[in-house]
């Protein structure tokens, strides 16, 4: 009864505050503009003609062979790429938490898991061609092979494994660090092995993040565009057969037909890890560990999954050094001394490369704040407030999460081409920066708010109340309590607003209009025609862009973000 009293004064509260709820109106129409309204019309499109609803469309793509065998390959990927991910990420986790190492172990790591977050999709894509293609270093300068193809389904696997296994070894280790070490030194004093403590008591107690990860890089995976365009070949994938419908075949239904097929299979493996995983994995690790861990000294142990996982790593930062190495050779695959600086003095006077770059970047650093704000104004009323509408902002707004950025795509053109509902209404924003700002905004949302309401649900109530009985509105209570004690969480979606924005290509590529020239959009390009010296001149410049803004931006953190003493206690 209480619980529905307060509630009740709850609400009362909000409906008498006219800034909130102009607040939660104007992103309601945001969120349905945006996110529901695009997905709605691909079911519109996809299901309904003159004639009234109809499954013709999707007999239709059916009956073309390439998307069926598109949908086989894309779940063969995802399958593949979910596995490797999870046992690479989940042995990183495992030798940082449970075995003794040294600082350069650590800094290793720190890079590996660094480097996908601050670079292009795709980079190890053209990593891979170089080195092992019909024309690469290892291939055929060193090992004279002339008919071996990285292109296809392995090409596609490897790359992807690599790009995404850091973020299962970053999930992972946080859930190793809650595991009480008192269970596992139980199992060893009762005389069982390491092999068996590891799979009797740690693997039961980390499936459901084992689950969570697959599920994460399955569906990371399946919705990747950038790595399976490049280096893909003939081999065909669901997100680069709705590009080439569009593109190539011109058919918007048919495109609308194939995103919808796509989103279902990505919205059913994320509410599968949503709603169940997440929930299993938050009932199965509570806590932290109660007492600091024996670290493993064994080097029958220590040895072996040391250098495993120096190997793995010290190959994925090649990978990634070939970038730049690449763009000062002359002619690639076949001469490469002298070393030249010819394509990147080719990007800036032929191929507009500071018309890229400062496009890129003004459009990121517009969106970015947006982004950082928007996502923690959703985290306080998710948190902080108690309304009906409550339920649809956080959904909403995390469903940005599950849909692929080959589908939003598709959605804002069917969307927005003809206006809202082919009305003309809001037709001006499409071929506009803007349009390309929002997806920005939309594609970056979900991280942002995640990060926020862990923070938020640290926040005692009573302080933001106490401001309220001294007579401060929501928006200066927002602005001069809540804001100050999560700018850490604000800031850190900042950074990763931008980054996600100016490496973005999936939702864009078939937004962006010759008035717009984006650089991963220009790599794609030159990748697709081989000239793999620009691709790389343009990557290589991208990355000192991306490296030279985050830290910048954690210079900011550092000295404007929450003091140390607070961290300290925190």
């Amino acid at each position: 009864m209480a619980t529905r009293q307060g509630a009740s004064l709850d609400r009362k509260k909000l409906m008498a505050d006219p800034i909130m709820v102009t607040t939660i109106v104007l992103l309601i129409a945001f969120l349905t503009l945006f996110i529901l309204y695009p997905l709605a019309i691909l079911l519109v499109d996809s299901f309904i003609s003159d004639t009234g609803l109809t499954f013709d469309i999707f007999k239709r793509i059916f009956n073309i062979p390439t998307f069926k065998t598109a949908i086989t390959n894309t779940l063969k990927v995802g399958f593949l790429v979910g596995i490797l991910s999870t046992a690479v990420g989940l042995l990183f986790a495992y030798v940082e938490v449970y075995v003794r190492s040294n600082r350069f172990m650590g800094g290793l790591f720190k890079v590996v898991s660094m480097l996908p977050v601050v670079s292009p999709p795709f980079v190890l894509s053209l990593s891979m061609i170089m080195l092992f293609g019909k024309a690469g270093i290892v291939t055929r300068h060193l090992l004279g092979i002339y008919d071996n193809s990285v292109y296809g389904f392995w090409g596609i696997a490897i790359v992807q494994s690599m790009t995404f296994f850091p973020v299962c070894y970053m999930m992972f280790r946080g859930l190793l660090k809650n595991i009480d070490p008192s269970l596992e030194e139980a199992a060893r004093d009762m005389g069982a092995s390491r092999m068996k403590v590891f799979t009797t008591v740690t693997l039961p107690l980390l499936l459901p993040g084992i689950g969570n990860a697959f599920l994460v890089t399955f569906i990371e995976s399946i919705a990747d565009f950038a790595n399976p365009m490049i280096i893909g070949g003939s081999y065909d994938t669901l997100a680069t057969t709705i590009y080439l419908q569009i593109t190539g075949a011109y058919d918007k239904a048919g495109a609308a037909a194939m995103a919808v097929v796509l989103l279902s299979i990505t919205l059913i493996m994320f509410a599968v890890q949503k709603y169940y995983l997440e929930a299993k994995s938050t009932a199965t690790l509570t806590g932290k560990a109660s007492r600091q861990r024996m670290l493993i000294e064994d080097k029958s142990v220590r040895v072996p999954l040391t250098v495993l996982c120096c190997a793995i790593a010290l190959f994925v930062i090649l990978m990634y050094i070939c970038v730049p190495i690449g763009a000062l050779f002359p002619t690639w695959g076949y001469k490469f001394f002298p070393l030249t600086t010819k394509w990147f003095q080719l990007v800036f006077t032929r191929y507009k490369g500071f018309k890229a770059f400062k496009d890129s970047f003004v459009l990121s650093i517009i969106a970015a704040p947006i982004t950082a704000l928007l996502s923690m104004i959703i985290s306080y009323l998710v948190v902080k407030r108690k309304f009906k509408a409550k339920g649809f902002i956080e959904a909403v707004s995390m469903l940005a999460m599950a849909v692929p950025g080959t589908v939003l795509g598709v959605g804002y053109i069917r969307g927005y081409s003809g206006g809202i509902f082919h009305t003309g209404f809001m037709q001006g924003i499409y071929g506009t920066g803007l349009i390309l700002i929002i997806v920005f905004i939309v594609r970056s949302l979900p991280t942002g708010t995640r990060s926020g309401i862990a923070a938020l649900r640290q926040i005692d109530k009573s302080i933001e109340e106490s401001a309220y009985d001294m007579g401060a509105n929501s928006l200066q209570v927002f602005t001069s309590v809540t804001l100050p004690l999560i700018k850490d969480s604000f800031l850190s979606g900042l950074v990763t607003a931008f980054v996600r924005s100016i490496t973005a290509i999936s939702a864009i590529i078939l937004l962006v209009t010759p008035q717009y020239l984006l650089i991963t959009v220009q790599i794609n390009e030159f990748a697709e025609k081989g000239s793999y010296g620009l691709a790389c001149a343009f990557a290589s410049l991208l990355i000192l862009v991306t490296y030279t803004a985050v830290a910048l931006m954690n210079l900011f953190i550092k000295h404007f973000g929450t003091s140390r003493k607070i961290k300290e206690e925190n």
